[in-house]
């Protein structure tokens, strides 16, 4: 059997096993023929093992591929072995396996950035570092405050898997580029995993210091040169650098982790760092819908923040930002006032602080009560929250190049504090994508998308949708090898679309009619509704057919603009989605009450508006509290 991708054929004779190797779990699906299409098959998971007592990823991997086999009916792991083929009882045609896999185990890749300027020439480098999937352990640079002998000091307790040096402008001063490299020499690095190789180290600075950097830092390091990533000031070249880092981390920084070498030996394609597969796969995704795009992936720990900006990927990582190991820290940071302030009911403050230290206490435990499960969410919002305002702070781009005229009354200390251009604006937006446990795993789909909502806050025309088991990275490594059936997994099995948000921008008066929505389907029933402000719903998708696209026209009050200008009508296909078409007409920022009753109806009613929860549901967490 074969069927059609971007022109070519291909045959449905393949099966694709692909595993995600993270810090704590290991994921495998399966990915083969099912009615005449490539789609998801199964899903399982186990323990990562690369820590003590095993030190061995591969044994999590075999254990995560006997589950799936089980799952599937199927055998993967044979006398301790992967099977690339499957094994045929009747005599029949076996099926060919080709294992892909990604890995963020250990911590995943963990880079010091070591740079002159910490504003300049370390910040491009910083940069260049998470766009290569890379997790930032710390950030030397020579104007930073700490004194010598602390920066060495932290150098060493930062035990990273590679160094990057940027530094100094092309024709420019070396001096201070070569500083970095003494302080790199007297920090005496050992690896992270152990062992006598080498640390690499790439160097990416001013191309005049380079044979004296590489000269001063071989005896203790694998040193390794490119382009300057920050030529100039007003320039930046930063893939060169990112792809020694990719190629440096197969080739030597898993080499050495405990039982990579192994893994490396089963793979059919290179092992991609888990944030760059993720990387790719929505590259793709926003060359398919030709729009920018924004996601998420909140864990436990961490929340990774990605976007794609006019094709330019960016990636953030809020190390400390999570639900559960981190849910105190975000309680911190926020205060519990601003936690509270989402719930559908009043309850003391301590209470609610208690509720989320316990997620720190007992991190695995799910949700027990429905108000628990309020809470919980409740949290999530000012989690994304400061992880996206943290992620404004990295995708930025160079300004604008001074002219010649401007230079001339611009002195050099201007022209190196120039900031730079935050490039991630909300109303330029056409995707969002969120991911991990409390935005996947949901009781309703109402619920994620009114914690994006709250969070992310967009404005104009945007499409939600959830991942529905974080499969990005598996789909990201298949991507290298297999393009359309990647493609075709992720928008059929991996993404849950759960509408478009029609959300507009300017002076909205709650109460006051701000939008009329038609929606129409090819069968011509069409329906109109109008919309008053200060609210948000979920409007039900009119269509004959359950995969069947919609024809939606928004017309916006004067003076309100959804994405064409103010006042202009806005007209797309979508289509079908679990929520339906959302509407959020409570103007950007939101703003509460300051009675806390009045704040809790205002959520309820939000909540009821969109389906998150029923009536029943907010009774009951009221009673709790009564």
């Amino acid at each position: 059997m074969e069927i059609c991708g971007r022109g070519e054929k291909f045959k449905l004779e393949k099966e694709y096993i692909i595993t995600d190797i993270g810090s704590t779990t290991t994921k495998a699906i399966l990915i083969g023929p099912r009615r005449g299409e490539y789609r998801l098959l199964q899903n399982f998971a186990a323990p990562t093992t690369v820590e003590f007592p095993y030190e061995d990823v591969t044994v999590g991997v075999l254990q995560a591929l006997e589950g799936l086999g089980k799952k599937a009916s199927s055998v993967f792991v044979k006398d301790g072995k992967l099977l690339k083929e499957s094994e045929s009882n009747d005599g029949g045609a076996s099926t060919q396996r080709l294992y892909l896999s990604t890995s963020s185990a250990g911590g995943g890749l963990q880079v010091l950035v070591c740079g002159v300027m910490k504003k300049v020439t370390a910040e491009s480098a910083r940069r260049a570092a998470l766009g290569a999937g890379a997790i930032i352990v710390d950030v030397i640079a020579v104007d930073d405050d700490r004194p010598s002998f602390l920066k060495i000091e932290d150098i060493r307790k930062a035990r990273p898997d590679m160094v990057l040096i940027a530094g100094g402008f092309d024709g420019g001063n070396i001096n201070f580029v070569l500083e970095v490299v003494d302080l790199l020499n007297a920090a005496d690095l050992h690896p992270r995993f152990g062992g006598s190789y080498k640390i690499p180290v790439i160097y990416a600075g001013n191309k005049d210091g380079r044979e004296l950097a590489a000269d001063a830092l071989k005896k203790a390091f694998d040193v390794k040169t490119t382009e300057n990533l920050r030529p100039a000031m007003d320039l930046e070249v930063l893939e060169p650098a990112r792809a020694m880092m990719h190629e440096l981390f197969m080739s030597h920084v898993m080499a050495h982790a405990p039982g990579y070498r192994k893994l490396l030996d089963w793979v059919d394609a290179e092992v991609l760092p888990t944030p760059l597969a993720v990387g790719k796969i929505l590259q793709e995704l926003a060359k398919m819908k030709k729009t920018n795009i924004l996601a998420c992936d909140i864990g436990g720990a961490t929340t990774d923040v990605f976007s794609v900006i006019d094709n330019e990927f960016y990636r953030s990582v809020s190390a400390n930002i999570g639900m559960s190991y981190s849910s105190v820290n975000v309680l911190m940071e926020v205060g519990i006032e601003n936690i509270a302030r989402w719930l559908p009911f009043r309850a003391p403050l301590d209470l609610i602080s208690d509720a989320i230290g316990q997620k720190l206490v007992y991190p695995t435990t799910i949700p027990a009560t429905m108000w628990d499960l309020a809470i919980e969410q409740a949290l999530a919002r000012e989690a994304l929250r400061i992880a996206l305002d943290q992620h404004k702070e990295i995708a930025a781009t160079l300004p604008k190049s001074p002219g010649a005229f401007e230079r001339i009354f611009k002195s050099q200390l201007d022209l190196l504090t120039m900031k730079e251009k935050k490039v991630l604006a909300m109303d330029k937006l056409g995707v969002i994508v969120g991911s991990g446990g409390v935005l996947s795993k949901a009781p309703r789909r109402a619920q994620a998308a009114l914690m994006m909502l709250d969070a992310f806050l967009p404005v104009g025309v945007t499409e939600l949708y959830v991942d529905s088991i974080f499969m990005m990275p598996h789909l990201g490594v298949l991507l290298t090898v297999e393009p359309d059936i990647a493609m075709k997994v992720l928008m059929k099995d991996c993404l849950v679309h759960l509408g478009p948000c029609v959300a507009p921008k300017g002076s909205v008066r709650p109460g006051e009619t701000c939008l009329r929505i038609e929606i129409r389907n090819s069968s011509g029933d069409s329906r109109i509704t109008e919309f008053p402000g200060g609210i948000v719903a979920a409007l039900p998708l009119l269509s004959s057919e359950e995969s069947e696209p919609v024809n939606v026209k928004v017309v916006p009050a004067a003076g309100l603009d959804v994405g064409e200008g103010a006042g202009k009508t806005v007209e797309f296909l979508t289509e079908p989605a679990a929520v339906g078409i959302i509407i959020d007409t409570r103007g950007r920022p939101i703003s509460f009450p300051e009675d806390p009753q009045k704040m809790a109806d205002q959520n309820a009613t939000w909540a009821l508006g969109i389906g998150a929860y029923t009536k029943e549901e907010i009774n009951a967490m009221r009673q709790s509290f009564a």
